[in-house]
């Protein structure tokens, strides 16, 4: 009796840890906008899965406010009203949630293992410390309009999701898969065990990026716009590669040199 009572408990145990990892995965999908033109254009963009939809109980009668309830009760959308200080707590922004959030699912968003078991082949664009919002987004759009199959983003120490990124991106970014990760080195280990291989961009590398040979496996790891590729990041990449430049020119924005990679054939 009590090596089955331990069985059932081991047992119930690892369904809450199913559950709960489940439950985890799907929340690291939700990103939460806020302010009341950024809500209502992604209430209004049916391609966009909205999880939830926050008021403020302080806010005053409004048009604006009147056409997103209309729109979530229309959709099915859960609504959800906060004192001030606790919706503050949902957008993280108390300036400028202007009374209201939204908690957005990003279909798109995943980790490295789902990526590689669902991925034979792939080119990724791997951003190290990109901290301009705007570049993100305008990354964002360039990957998403050519050739790149996913985004390598990490969570600390370089700019996140956010309304700014996602109006940089013109909408793209609910159509680009991105993986996250807490740590871009281990990451871009993995890959490489698994067969990737690993490019930098530099003036004073030997070869034209036009030039170079690409696996089907292949990572462009693009660096901070003023101190490039961290030094743990570089020492794992394969080789470096030039984008051939006239008139004295030194270097390109990001965003552009994502723009160039994104469109190689």
């Amino acid at each position: 009796m009590v090596c089955n009572a331990f069985i059932n408990g081991e047992e119930e145990v690892k369904q809450d840890s199913n559950a709960y990892l489940e439950k985890k995965r799907f929340f690291e999908k939700v990103l939460t906008i806020y302010g009341r033109n950024a809500v209502l254009e992604a209430l209004e963009d049916l391609s966009v899965t909205v999880h939830k939809l926050h008021f403020s109980k302080s806010n005053k009668p409004a048009p604006v406010l009147k056409q997103m309830e209309a729109i979530a009760q229309k959709r099915g959308i859960e609504v959800a009203y906060h004192d001030k200080q606790a919706l503050s707590r949902i957008s993280k922004n108390a300036k400028q949630d202007q009374g209201v959030a939204l908690d957005i699912v990003l279909e798109h968003f995943g980790n490295e293992e789902d990526f590689l078991s669902k991925n034979d082949s792939y080119r990724i664009l791997a951003l190290d410390g990109i901290t301009n919002p705007q570049n993100l987004g305008m990354i964002i759009r360039s990957a998403a309009a050519g050739n790149i199959d996913a985004i390598i983003l990490p969570t600390k120490g370089a700019a996140q999701i956010s309304p700014l990124v996602i109006k940089a991106s013109v909408g793209t970014l609910f159509k680009m898969p991105i993986i996250k990760t807490s740590d871009l080195s281990k990451t871009l280990q993995h890959f490489k065990e698994k067969g990737a291989d690993l490019y930098t961009l530099s003036s004073h590398a030997k070869k034209s990026y036009k030039e170079q040979s690409y696996s089907n496996k292949t990572i462009f790891v693009l660096g901070n716009e003023s101190e490039g590729v961290s030094k743990k990041v570089e020492a794992l990449c394969n080789e470096s590669i030039a984008i051939p430049m006239n008139r004295g020119v030194e270097s390109l924005n990001v965003a552009v040199t994502a723009s160039l990679l994104s469109f190689l054939d």
